[in-house]
């Protein structure tokens, strides 16, 4: 089929540990504030056992060794030695590091002078310091690179598919070596573009985006490449906009005319050129964070809320015949499926194509489940989703398959709110956009709500939305 190129080889099964080159700059950074933090640990107590013969006090040496660290990583990430790309070049720094500790040495001993910290910490610890460091930096630099490069060898470390999209003259004229040092180690697939004088070329184009957008979903691509005329200003904003529902970067890379004027341009330079045109809703740092706040924040709140989750199910099973807990697929990060836990509420499971949603005084609900729906006590069970990785605490809500299917035909923008997992609250439920949505325009406001949350995301802000989702708990404020 054309559009498909097959240079994409599979990742590898069995669960390996993979680790994102994103995360690079972070290892490199500690590792160099470790070994700089140790090494005036070392210098310092060698002095005082071999020369002064002091009482070992390693405190002063350790607050000049953290002091030192973070000059040096602050010098070194300013000229760009961090990044993935830097580190995986063969050669060692060995220019940059001599500098950067050049400079971080004399910043240490003028600030010595001015605040005449020399009886805490004498001058021999200082020049041992300043003569250990380098070398032990070096040492580290050197056998990091090494680590690195297996690594990448091995699809550990920086490894991703890498989905290229383009007109074939553009896609013939790039060097894939260089496109993998400009954005990271990872295998080729590429999707070619139809000619455009056909006539048929928007519908092949559709289909060919298509084909691109599955591709990316299914193997957890970071970033969509786009190779094509900066001329071609229809073609562009097609592209654009049926990239709009990945939760994923995309960069417009630099076409054959632009190229031209940067002949023996480095990589990184190519890189800057190419222009941005969508951000992953989170970086990988702040997925971290929001993650380690949910599970945190979700054992502890099982923990806590274990004695009423018990109290519950048992007052379900002597209510009404069927089970404790409701089963329903439902989309969650990337359009992926996943089952979501619910107290049961109703009489009915329903989960199917046809799924009616609950209204006011719906003949369905239990009368127990009036009760459970009105305090959001069945929705605890999703804690169980968060731990599992499936759910946040916070994020847009998940609807219904059937019912994600109708909005997405109704909204162009409504699959933008998978770019984040979905959570047990949110700021539309939090700002009244909650219960059914019978129109068009309510679909449409809590759409607007959940975007507004993906763009504008915070731990502070999740850490309001969750003191709000008590206030509105309490309320009861669209609750059936």
């Amino acid at each position: 089929m054309r559009g498909q190129i097959d240079r994409f080889r599979p990742q590898p099964a069995g669960g390996t540990l993979r680790i994102s080159g994103s995360a690079i700059p972070y290892l490199l950074s500690t590792i160099d504030l470790t070994v700089i933090l140790l090494s005036s640990a070392i210098a310092g107590s060698a002095y005082q056992i071999l020369i002064s013969h002091d009482q070992l006090n390693l405190l002063p040496y350790f607050a000049i060794g953290t002091l030192a660290g973070l000059l040096y990583v602050f010098r070194m990430s300013g000229r760009d030695h961090y990044s993935f790309p830097n580190a995986m070049q063969a050669h060692l720094e060995t220019g940059a590091i001599m500098s950067c500790w050049s400079v971080t040495a004399l910043l240490l001993a003028l600030l010595a002078f001015l605040l005449k910290i020399g009886p805490s910490y004498s001058r021999g610890a200082f020049v041992a310091f300043s003569i250990l460091a380098p070398l032990l930096l070096f040492g580290a630099r050197s056998i990091v690179k090494a680590a690195l490069a297996a690594a990448a060898s091995r699809k550990i470390v920086g490894w991703r598919p890498i989905v290229l999209i383009g007109s074939s003259s553009e896609v013939a004229a790039l060097r894939r070596q260089r496109l993998l040092k400009q954005f990271g180690t990872g295998d080729v697939k590429i999707f070619l573009l139809s000619d455009a004088n056909r006539p048929d070329a928007m519908h092949a184009d559709v289909s060919t985006l298509n084909l691109a957008s599955d591709f990316a979903r299914r193997h957890d691509c970071l970033e969509i490449l786009v190779a094509l005329s900066w001329t071609e200003a229809t073609r562009f904003e097609l592209i654009r906009s049926r990239l709009k529902a990945l939760p994923m970067a995309a960069w417009l890379l630099p076409d054959v005319n632009v190229r031209s004027l940067t002949q023996g341009a480095s990589s990184e330079c190519l890189r800057k050129l190419a222009v941005h045109i969508q951000s992953a809703p989170l970086s990988d740092a702040q997925c971290l964070i929001k993650r380690t706040a949910d599970i945190i924040l979700a054992a502890l709140a099982l923990l806590f809320l274990s004695p009423i989750m018990v109290i519950t199910a048992i007052a379900i099973k002597l209510d009404s015949p069927g089970p404790i807990i409701f089963h329903q697929d439902r989309k969650g990060f990337n359009k992926r499926r996943f089952t979501i836990f619910k107290f049961r509420t109703m009489t009915v499971q329903e989960n199917g194509s046809a799924i009616a949603q609950a209204t006011r005084n719906d003949p369905r609900v239990t009368e127990l489940g009036r009760i459970l729906r009105a305090m959001s006590v069945d929705e605890l069970p999703q804690l169980f989703n968060v731990l599992r990785g499936e759910m946040s605490l916070v994020g847009p809500r998940p609807h219904a398959l059937a019912h994600d299917d109708q909005f997405e035909q109704m909204l162009s923008d409504y699959s933008v709110r998978q770019h984040v997992k979905p959570g047990i609250t949110g700021w539309a439920q939090c700002n009244g956009a909650r219960g059914a949505t019978p129109t068009v325009d309510d679909i449409a406001e809590r759409v607007r709500l959940d975007l507004w949350y993906i763009n504008n995301w915070s731990l502070r802000l999740d850490a309001k939305i969750l003191v709000k989702t008590f206030s509105e708990v309490l309320k009861q404020r669209n609750a059936y």
